[in-house]
């Protein structure tokens, strides 16, 4: 039995070798920016529940335009790795373009969105069910927005290249990039909110010029390393001397890409519908769920890192045709991902009374964030399984079962249980929120279904000569 088990679930010394020369630049990277945005959240919680709070929900706006993008290259990307799988150079570039193509055209919508509907977005957040200061909220949501807008290209194309190099396997020079914008962006918020080195104290605002500043010198290296290494990314070499894409790979992109974009849009858009049935129960609750976000995201670097991982190596086997080791690997890949956050879960509820008391809020909300932080300990294991099912299924192009998997669930599942339990019951959040996030056990029951017929393994590009 354990003989079986070790076959075929835990791999060789080289196979996690392969792994972690991958998923570290990754772990580290991601680490690096979940510290510092949990420092940030600290910082703008010093300066109130209001803050915080405004700060939050601008936040959870952006998140729908992040994930916009994220859901658009990722579609591309898929055919990206698997162009770098047998090394076809000149598909690896066309991808890049149409990677610009759309990056660019969802900024400028994103944009004159936010900036011309952003109030009316804010308010649906907003009431006065426990008293808080809706009006100081508002404005200081507002005045983060409209700064945070000058960051979106930098980020956009930041994006656009960390995704094509890390198509190559090249996982060091994105994460460098990301370090050193991080650290700028952890030195400029503190300047910025609190008044240091003879600048103005700007409070929340002073949070977002602090990214937007950190996001240009990001993009600046990034774009200085990826061109000054022509050699290693052979796809740059021309890359904007024509700019024309092949049909017949654009209406493959699409067909693959677009039920990946629609799920990651309108995902995205549950989760924040989701978020505001919460905050019908007033400030001190969008305060503890952004906190227990905050910090749910910092224990989940693993989990984010190894969803790439899975996406670069089982995406590179199945374009170079070895579906049966992709099948293999996958599988090795999911245990250690479930396996490992087990243990992560189990230190989530350790710490869950001790995070919270390093906020300056109200003993309501780091009460309510402690329970909120054990919910998520305990849930953590499903959410990496259904995380890894993901993009593992992504990864050999059946986006539209991952639409159906990911998307509809949240928007069919999760979201309904979340509305109905805020709007039409008196049960308290905690008990709405393990609701919400243990409803997951069947998207497990589902991935594990998918996962064990094979349905997912295909080489998508093999017919686009």
């Amino acid at each position: 039995m354990l003989a079986k088990i070790k076959q075929n679930y835990i791999g060789d010394r080289a196979f996690y070798k392969n792994l972690m020369i991958i998923l570290l630049p990754m772990v580290i990277q991601q680490g690096i920016s979940s510290s510092v945005a949990l420092l940030d959240n600290i910082m703008v919680g010093a300066l109130g529940t209001e803050a915080i709070s405004g700060v939050a929900i601008v936040n959870q706006l952006m998140f729908v335009f992040n994930l916009t993008i994220f859901g658009g290259l990722a579609g591309i990307s898929i055919f990206g790795a698997q162009f770098y799988g047998i090394s076809d150079f000149k598909g690896m570039q066309h991808a890049f373009r149409l990677k610009m193509y759309f990056g660019i055209a969802i900024t400028l919508i994103g944009i004159i969105t936010f900036w011309f509907g952003g109030k009316n977005l804010i308010g649906l957040y907003l009431t006065e069910s426990d008293g808080g200061n809706i009006a100081l909220t508002l404005q200081e949501a507002m005045k983060y927005l409209r700064v945070s807008l000058l960051g979106l290209l930098p980020f956009v194309l930041v994006q656009i290249y960390t995704s094509s190099i890390r198509e190559t396997g090249e996982t060091i020079i994105p994460m460098q990039s990301s370090i050193i914008a991080i650290l700028l962006n952890l030195i400029f918020n503190y300047i910025f909110i609190f008044g240091k080195l003879g600048m103005p104290a700007m409070g929340a605002m002073g949070a977002a010029w602090g990214t937007v500043i950190a996001r240009f010198v990001e993009m600046g290296y990034l774009l200085l390393r990826a061109h000054g290494n022509i050699e290693r990314f052979v796809f740059l070499q021309g890359a904007f001397r024509q700019l024309s894409v092949p049909l017949v790979l654009v209406k493959k992109v699409a067909r693959t890409a677009t039920p990946l974009l629609c799920n990651e849009v309108f995902w995205s858009i549950g989760m924040a519908m989701i978020s505001q049935a919460y905050s019908t129960r007033g400030l001190t609750v969008v305060a503890a769920t952004n906190i227990n976000s905050t910090i749910w995201n910092a224990f989940c670097i693993l989990m984010f890192a190894m969803g790439n991982a899975i996406a670069i190596i089982i995406g590179q086997e199945l374009g170079a045709g070895e579906i049966e080791k992709a099948k293999t690997d996958d599988r090795k890949l999911i245990f250690f991902t479930v396996v490992s956050h087990i243990l992560i879960g189990i230190l989530i509820i350790l710490l869950a009374g001790l995070i919270p008391q390093i906020y300056n809020t109200t003993n309501e909300v780091r009460e309510l964030t402690t329970m909120l932080l054990v919910i998520s300990g305990f849930a953590l294991p499903i959410d990496a399984f259904a995380h890894a099912a993901y993009f593992t299924i992504r990864s050999g192009g059946k986006t539209f079962i991952t639409f159906l998997f990911d998307c509809c669930f949240t928007c069919l599942v999760n979201l309904p249980i979340a509305y109905c339990l805020c709007h039409f019951t008196t049960l308290e959040i905690p008990v709405i929120y393990a609701c919400v996030t243990f409803v997951n056990i069947i998207k497990v029951i589902i991935g594990a279904v998918m996962l064990h017929k094979g349905v997912w393994a295909n080489n998508i590009i093999e017919h686009l000569e």
